[in-house]
């Protein structure tokens, strides 16, 4: 069988010692967030809190990285802390290609640096760099100080945080290799949390292939799918910015936080409108012959006595548009980049950042909280004091940016507001507001993502909302996107692996699978997160949906509070039915019993 030993790098920041095990056992998890999740079961203290020391972080790449098109990303796992339960991220870039060519199909880390550290991983070693110098510097910066710092061949990807996640910003993110992201769930706040600036990992070896000639003929197939079809061509031409206008259209774009689905300026931010005045340059993750990565670029002034100007690029796409853009009433493509760049400088999630700000908005227009608290008067539609309130939730300005710093759901439950504070089980909401499908899935999605299980687009395929279809085809997905991310390819190309062209990838370098024995692997990982998601106290039961989903129309009308509490319960019930089938496992020990 093809890397029948799975390789696993464990590195302790407070010894500054490392192992290396080979953990034949997980193969039965195939890869990716399979045997991230297995090892993160095994590590992981749910007596304590997601920032403790101890806590581990868990990289992994999958069982197709580096070798099939399109099989890009690096899963990471860990305890969030802005969640206070699973935390399950990923990012592209060249993580997965690194990782995989340093011989590492996942790396953990523990423990805690002495000082500000950054390390270097390659195949046989990990070194431990002081990063006092580049404590407190910009994330975006960070990745050129170390290439020049630590030259050498082979495959390099670096992985950095910004202030935010130094500061303990619980949806702090981790810029990997400069225009790919762990957004979502506070990575950044958790490598942050254990002194850790930076990761970079060096690859220097190949990938055997023993039968090429199979193999080259599934990736020839594969490769002209991706390429000479239309399945992925939107995602080249425009990017996901594409949506901006056929969402607004459909009335389903969260605008000015949610009071409202249609932005009378959605023309002005679309897809079409950054492509024709700010789009320089289209990128790719390694592997990847599509190129959906966009980088758009503005002007912005820094010496107004002498007309001084600069370029600025960055990377842009849907979820960013409608956090930095509609969410917050701005209108204009040039303002949305600069929005977008502080967040990359600060190291902080986009999605979470805009719709916190939109919170914070409302809140201050109502009077729960005054310009004592906000510091600037906060505005829809005016982007300089959403600059100013931005770096304030990265360095914890005061009381308040304290808290909003730890997301909507915590700040209103000091501040008030929480009918209007747009999250789920604790993460802020995605940019869909198109019906039930969005919002159980979110409620419901192991990580409470729109990308657990496509709601959104489920809502978009019926006519009608049947909330029994919905929930059923939901939660299959749910179930089958835990295999996908096994792999793990980028989820923008799941429909060029259909099952059968999976089948034919894994079988054509020595694995032998069926459809059921992938169907199997998909449900033993989806009940390896629900059983360790209990263990941290999380009960589905218990999440409310605040009150402004149920008062702006969607694409279905108004939704009915009853009825998206009926579909919780039943997606709840399918879940504990697949869990029942699998055999209880231990569950994570507690710290005193390790």
């Amino acid at each position: 069988m093809f890397n029948e030993d799975k390789r696993i790098l464990f590195i302790d920041l407070n010894t500054e010692k490392l192992r290396i095990e080979k953990r034949p056992d997980l193969n039965e998890y195939l890869g990716g967030v399979g045997i991230a999740m297995k090892l993160f079961e095994e590590n992981v203290h749910v007596d304590l809190p997601p920032l403790h020391e101890t806590q581990p972080v868990v990289f992994a790449v999958g069982a197709l990285t580096s070798i099939f098109p399109v099989m890009t990303k690096t899963v990471a796992v860990f305890y969030s802390p802005h969640t206070g339960e699973l935390g399950e991220s990923y990012a592209g870039g060249r993580l997965a290609f690194a990782m995989m060519d340093a011989g590492f199909d996942a790396i953990v880390i523990t423990g805690k640096s002495k000082k500000p550290t950054y390390i270097s991983v390659r195949s046989d070693s990990v070194s431990f760099r002081d990063a006092r110098a580049l404590w407190g510097l910009p994330s975006t910066v960070i990745g050129r100080i170390i290439r020049e710092r630590e030259p050498g061949p082979g495959k390099r990807s670096i992985i950095r945080i910004g202030p935010a996640g130094e500061n303990g910003v619980t949806y702090a993110s981790v810029c990997v290799d400069t225009y790919r992201h762990f957004g979502r769930l506070g990575l950044g706040a958790v490598l942050g949390s254990k002194n850790l600036k930076a990761m970079q990992v060096y690859g220097t070896t190949s990938i055997p292939i023993k039968d090429f000639s199979s193999y080259w003929k599934a990736y020839r197939e594969i490769y002209k799918k991706c390429t000479e079809t239309e399945l992925m061509q939107k995602y080249h031409d425009l990017g996901t910015s594409i949506n901006i206008e056929p969402l607004n259209a459909l009335g389903v774009l969260p605008t000015k936080n949610l009071k409202q689905a249609v932005f009378e300026h959605g023309d002005k931010i679309s897809g079409e409108q950054f492509a024709e005045c700010n789009l320089v340059r289209k990128m790719a993750c390694v592997g990847c012959p599509v190129g959906c990565i966009h980088i758009g670029q503005f002007r912005r002034e820094f010496d107004k006595a002498g007309h001084e100007y600069e370029s600025i690029s960055v990377g842009y796409d849907y979820e960013l548009i409608f956090a930095l853009g509609s969410y917050l009433g701005i209108k204009s493509t040039d303002e949305i980049l600069e929005l977008i760049d502080e967040v990359e400088e600060l190291g902080m999630d986009a999605m979470s950042a805009g719709v916190a700000l939109g919170w914070a908005t409302e809140a201050f227009q109502r009077g729960l909280v005054t310009e004592k608290e906000t510091l600037v008067p906060l505005k829809f539609g005016e982007k300089d004091n959403y600059l100013k309130a931005l770096r304030y939730v990265a360095c914890m300005e005061n009381d308040f940016y304290s808290a909003l710093g730890k997301g909507v759901a915590h700040a209103s439950s000091v501040y008030g507001g929480k009918d209007y504070a747009m999250q789920i089980a604790g993460n802020e909401m995605a940019g869909y507001h198109t019906g039930y499908g969005a919002l159980i899935g979110m409620s419901c999605g192991a990580r409470h993502s729109h990308l657990c299980n496509g709601g959104y687009s489920i809502d978009q395929g019926l006519k009608t909302p049947d909330v029994d279809v919905i929930v059923e085809k939901m939660f299959k997905e749910e179930v089958d996107r835990c295999m996908l991310n096994s792999l793990v390819m980028c989820l923008f190309a799941r429909k060029v692996y259909d099952r059968d062209t999976i089948l034919l990838a894994l079988n054509s370098v020595g694995y032998q699978f069926t459809s059921d024995d992938l169907s199997h692997i998909a449900e033993k990982i989806y009940a390896t997160k629900i059983r360790v998601k209990r263990a941290m106290g999380f009960e589905q039961e218990k999440v409310e949906f605040p009150k402004r989903f149920f008062e702006t129309p969607s694409l279905h009308g108004l939704l009915d509070e009853a009825t998206a509490y009926e579909a919780q319960r039943k997606f709840n019930a399918l879940t504990n039915a697949l869990v029942q089938k699998f055999e209880p496992a231990p569950e994570p020990k507690a710290a005193s019993d390790k």
